[in-house]
């Protein structure tokens, strides 16, 4: 059954464009969104991802709806689902605990929120928390179903012979919970222990550089524009750890760039790090303790490698593609 399901991942009104990931060399195609965040339930599946509900519906296929903006659109979307008598369960698509917490303190917003959550067929959750918020407001079945990373897909495999530093994996320093000033000064801490440099992309421009600055870092690279997330795979790729201190209990990206890359992810409190990465996430661990973690997987390259091939063999188990699609299946089958 798993292996014909198809799902419809509706955004709708969102600003992503309408995607298929039925072609193998579209879902490898530098052009196209890559099969991450909420791309990757439909990638998982095979299936497409759409703005409009009218080309959703089309498909035929059993609806993934997003939770989205103000939910405005999301309730129009759910009432043409409905009234098709489509298979629709809903997710949020900002998911941090920060951003849900924004999205829900407006009594607005938490109205259409409640109404949505109680009117579809059930709800899916990329991360416990998530989970936990939708099975409060609702008695429709809800699934936690972390984020699929394409990792059983060698279009995505990123391992780098050569690897040498520290890759910063949060850039933002305007958010309390990533925690990102304080990962910047753990990660020059364990960069003045090991003689390792440090890596940081900065899109804050002139305040970032001066915080960066004034941080002092001894070998340090900074990034100062965006790039494409295959070239940002391939910087991240460089590295002998991803370390970050974020408290936001998002999916995980962080942690999904690092198994895509073959490396090891230290810190962080993601659904993703949490799984793949039990021995050096940052859940009950403090920052004194996840800096000395760090400095020993960089002093150990046996020790390094042995967890990110462990953190590989968990995710091919519980996050992969061909795990993510049989959950969606199973779940959908049930509602």
């Amino acid at each position: 059954m798993a292996d014909d399901f198809r799902l419809a991942v509706l955004n709708p009104a969102g600003r992503d464009p309408e995607q298929h990931f039925s072609d193998e060399q579209a879902r490898a195609s530098s052009k196209v969104h890559a099969p991450v965040n909420f791309h990757a339930y439909a990638a998982c599946t095979h299936g497409a991802v759409f703005r409009e509900t009218k080309r959703a519906l089309a498909s035929g296929w059993p609806v993934l709806l997003m939770l989205r903006g103000d939910f405005r659109a999301t309730e129009r979307a759910l009432s043409e689902l409905r009234r098709a008598k489509r298979p629709v369960a809903v997710a949020f698509k900002e998911t941090g605990m920060h951003q849900i917490a924004q999205q829900l303190s407006d009594p607005g917003k938490f109205e259409r929120f409640v109404r949505i959550a109680r009117a579809a067929d059930g709800c899916v959750a990329s991360t416990e928390h998530a989970a936990q918020i939708l099975r409060l407001v609702t008695s429709r079945r809800v699934a936690f179903i972390p984020t699929p990373c394409p990792i059983d897909d060698e279009n995505w495999n990123w391992s780098a012979a050569h690897r040498a530093g520290i890759f910063v994996g949060t850039r933002e320093f305007d958010v309390p919970s990533r925690n990102h000033l304080a990962a910047l000064l753990a990660a020059k801490k364990i960069s003045d222990a090991t003689r390792e440099a440090v890596t940081v992309f900065n899109l804050d421009r002139r305040r970032g550089a001066r915080m960066i600055a004034q941080i002092g870092f001894a070998k340090v690279r900074v990034h100062e524009q965006r790039a494409s997330y295959r070239a940002y795979l391939g910087e991240v790729a460089r590295h002998k750890i991803v370390f970050q201190l974020d408290r936001s209990r998002v999916p995980g990206q962080v942690a999904g760039d690092a198994l895509l890359c073959r490396s090891v992810c230290v810190g962080g409190d993601g659904a993703t790090e949490t799984i793949a990465y039990p021995e050096t996430c940052g859940v009950d661990r403090t920052a004194d303790q996840l800096i000395t973690i760090a400095q020993r997987l960089l002093e150990h390259e046996g020790e390094r490698r042995a967890i990110a091939a462990r953190a590989i063999e968990i995710a091919m188990e519980k996050l992969s593609f061909s795990t993510g699609r049989k959950s969606l299946a199973h779940f959908f089958c049930q509602l």
